[in-house]
């Protein structure tokens, strides 16, 4: 179960903190809601307490998690022959698991295609997106601001 405090990460949004949680009345039925503070778009958002694990939120991973993770992005193979349409459902699918491992692979695999050939619009925005997602969750996991999480994970991809 949830409480207010807990760091957690929502699949396509990012992470955050969830600030309460409330009952609230909603056609005629009492539910717990939870509070969300997203970090990107600084954001809030209420999801009724019964959908949470339905709709793939978790904790924030611990750092020697992230860390293995952001390693992640230098290992393994990139398969650079899937035709793009494929390549963005099987990579949308990766970001919707919220899986922190997957997220990284379709970072890794788009970033290698981008340094060998253009990429379409719809794949340099889910790049963009899942960057912001991982930095999101790095900046809760290491304690500090989205600005410093962003300069560390740029450290991490030059390193590579």
């Amino acid at each position: 179960m949830f409480q207010v405090g807990d760091k957690i990460m929502y699949p396509l949004f990012g992470a955050g903190v969830i600030k309460d949680i409330e009952e609230k009345e909603v056609l005629g039925e009492e539910q717990l809601y939870c509070v969300l503070n997203m970090l990107l778009g600084e954001m809030n958002m209420m999801i009724p307490v019964n959908q949470m694990e339905k709709r793939g939120i978790r904790k924030v991973v611990d750092v020697a998690t992230m860390e293995s993770a952001l390693q992640h992005l230098y290992e393994g193979e990139s398969d650079l022959t899937i035709p793009w349409n494929q390549r963005y459902r099987i990579n949308m699918d990766k970001m919707k698991s919220g899986d922190l491992y997957q997220e990284t692979e379709v970072i890794r695999d788009l970033t290698r295609i981008s340094k060998s050939r253009s990429l379409g619009t719809g794949e340099k925005k889910m790049l963009d997106d899942a960057t912001k997602i991982l930095i999101s969750e790095l900046a809760l996991v290491k304690g500090i601001e989205q600005e410093q999480a962003a300069d560390l994970f740029q450290d991490v991809v030059l390193q590579g």
